[in-house]
């Protein structure tokens, strides 16, 4: 296991292996990003599934701020010395990950050959390198102070597909029927490209357009994407009446059986959003599914 930059060149008296490890990491068509030991459990399992669904490679790697071996303003060294009151060390927060893998790993002899990664410091950094090969990347949205920054830079910084395992624990099944939340937009078609693999994997595929135009142009322009891409799925439409367009979503989801949400997240920028946005941040409060997106 590499830990540059990291601090440290052990955990629990056990040493990490070279830096060959950390290739393999990286280079995983599904990594599971675990900042957070809360939610790391549970993105080891959708990763786990997700990869499987395409016949690829998993990974899996840990990232934290670590503020030995990171450049920043005073302040933000202070915030992070303070954390360690309530979240433990940098190498406490990674020894509970670590032990979660560990956990995880030992239930099947097919996860042997998962590797785990290691990278404290610069946090931004840290998710720029173990996310910079692959194709997904598993990672919770809410959680201690690591997991918030690092979903924020994994979706607006590195702009990958992000898969948001469910808060209240991942059911399986996770292609089973796959409901793309659908409105004719850049960021939409660019989510829908980017979970072509797993869209094609899907056991049903289900595009949904809320509050439709009178000459249907969100239907039409469904059809068209699913035919561009070589997709085959059914396109339906509601009004979303007086509930929002992230309530009808949820609806139609739990109406249908959904196993995942794909959407196109966050049409503005980071601040824009927070004073904007709506649907994403409804679907990762409310959503019990896992949450496919990508900005």
């Amino acid at each position: 296991m590499n830990t540059e930059p990291s601090n440290g060149s052990e955990t629990n008296g056990r040493p990490r292996a070279t830096g060959q490890v950390h290739a393999l990491a990286v280079q995983a068509d599904v990594l599971a990003l675990l900042p957070d030991p809360q939610s790391a459990r549970t993105c080891l399992e959708v990763a786990e599934d997700a990869a499987r669904a395409i016949g690829g490679r998993m990974g899996a790697a840990h990232v934290g701020a670590d503020p030995g071996a990171m450049v920043a303003a005073p302040e933000e060294a202070d915030v992070q010395m303070l954390r360690e009151l309530e979240e433990g060390t940098p190498l406490e927060r990674l020894d509970r990950v670590e032990r979660a893998f560990e956990a995880w790993r030992q239930e099947s002899p097919v996860r042997n050959g998962v590797p785990f990664d290691d990278c404290r410091g610069d946090l931004a950094g840290c998710v720029r390198r173990e996310c910079r090969e692959s194709g997904l990347v598993v990672a919770p949205a809410h959680g201690n102070m690591d997991a918030r920054d690092a979903f924020h830079d994994v979706v607006f910084n590195e702009g990958k597909l992000v898969l948001v395992p469910p808060a209240g624990g991942y059911a399986g099944n996770l292609l089973s029927h796959v409901v793309i939340g659908w409105k004719p937009h850049a960021h939409a078609e660019g989510a829908v490209a980017a979970a072509r693999r797993w869209l094609v994997a899907a056991e049903r595929l289900t595009v949904l357009c809320i509050d439709d135009t009178a000459n249907a142009h969100y239907q039409n322009s469904a059809r068209d994407l699913l035919a561009g891409h070589g997709l085959i799925g059914e396109v339906v439409a509601f009004g979303s009446g007086r509930r929002s367009v992230g309530e009808t979503i949820l609806g139609y989801a739990s109406a249908t059986q959904a196993s995942c949400l794909l959407i196109g997240a966050y049409r503005h920028n980071y601040l824009m959003e927070l004073l904007l946005g709506r649907v994403t941040r409804y679907l990762l409060t409310h959503t019990r599914l896992p949450l496919m997106m990508k900005h």
